[in-house]
């Protein structure tokens, strides 16, 4: 094992804000902090981010130009214990651009596309932290058995701070909130 393969020692204890704030983009680049502790995030497929793109592209071209959609970058859910998502979805306030670091009262919706080993955090982990951080959209963005993309939509109870079951949508999005957006994700 060579020296470059040993993780550093901060990855092995609880993470402050300010220590995540002094790593160099190159070192936050592939984990996420849950609880003052790094997760390590695997590399996703090309079709995931091929997906996730599109419905970013759609979104901001929806939503602007008081919202703009962009991909995988950091949002700090909470600084004690400091937990940081980097959602594949994140639309948020074009008045938001520059801000560091990027919190949930900027963000609007988050989206999250389903791969192998993400299945559990996508599906419960992820949305309850969201929705306690008080973000009013979550999608969930899934391949069905029949290969077709699956969106699952939900929107913030802001009193439960839970999200509601919206709409699933099965190859082609057609929703009107946050704003009125149609994603065909069956074209190539």
């Amino acid at each position: 094992m060579t020296a470059e393969s040993v993780p550093p020692a901060w990855m092995h204890q609880q993470i402050t804000a300010e220590l995540y704030d002094s790593l160099s983009e190159e070192q936050a680049q592939g984990i996420e902090i849950v609880d003052g502790m790094v997760v390590m995030v695997p590399s996703a497929s090309l079709q995931h981010n091929r997906l996730a793109k599109k419905v970013a592209v759609a979104l901001e071209a929806a939503g602007a130009p008081e919202w703009f959609a962009d991909l995988d970058f950091d949002v700090r859910l909470h600084d004690v214990p400091l937990t940081v998502r980097r959602p594949d979805i994140v639309v948020y306030r074009a008045s938001a651009v520059g801000a560091a670091p990027m919190r949930p009262e900027h963000i609007l919706l988050v989206g999250e596309v389903v791969s192998p080993g993400s299945e559990t955090t996508d599906r419960v982990f992820k949305p309850e932290q969201y929705a306690g951080a008080g973000i009013p959209f979550y999608w969930r963005i899934e391949q069905s058995a029949a290969g077709v993309p699956l969106v699952h939509t939900y929107l913030l109870d802001l009193a439960a701070r839970t999200y509601r079951v919206g709409d699933v949508h099965a190859g082609v999005v057609e929703a009107a909130a946050p704003f009125p957006v149609k994603i065909d994700l069956t074209r190539p």
